[in-house]
């Protein structure tokens, strides 16, 4: 069952139901990446532009660019142009509450599976 808020707005754009779960995909497929996830983490911190986060996360330039983008057009960060340079934030309003929860529940419910899982492998 979904919730009502989410309801409206899928009749508002004119999408069924199967639509509104691949909008599920695209927003949880958001979170799959390692390097977007890096990204939200340091944005998380504060504003950052295109140098600075290429530099915290030894990446190159196009993949951060690719990703930034992806985060900015599902809504993850805002942009703001000072001067010549971009600068990127975390939505302050969904997102960041949202990586709030996502560390609580991690922290009671996920992490002693990873670390189980890591205890087996260093038995081998």
């Amino acid at each position: 069952m979904h919730n009502k808020y989410i309801l409206e707005h899928t009749r508002e754009h004119g999408l069924s139901e199967h639509e509104l779960h691949s909008t599920y995909k695209i927003f949880f497929g958001t979170l799959v990446s390692e390097s977007r996830l890096k990204i939200i983490n340091i944005l998380r911190k504060g504003e950052k532009n295109v140098s600075e986060i290429i530099k915290e996360l030894n990446m190159d330039q196009a993949n951060v660019s690719h990703d930034l983008s992806r985060l900015k057009r599902c809504g993850f960060v805002l942009v703001e142009a000072k001067k010549q340079y971009r600068y990127y934030r975390l939505n302050e309003r969904t997102i960041k509450p949202l990586m709030t929860l996502i560390d609580k529940h991690m922290a009671e419910y996920c992490i002693h599976i990873f670390r189980a899982s890591k205890e087996i492998k260093d038995e081998k």
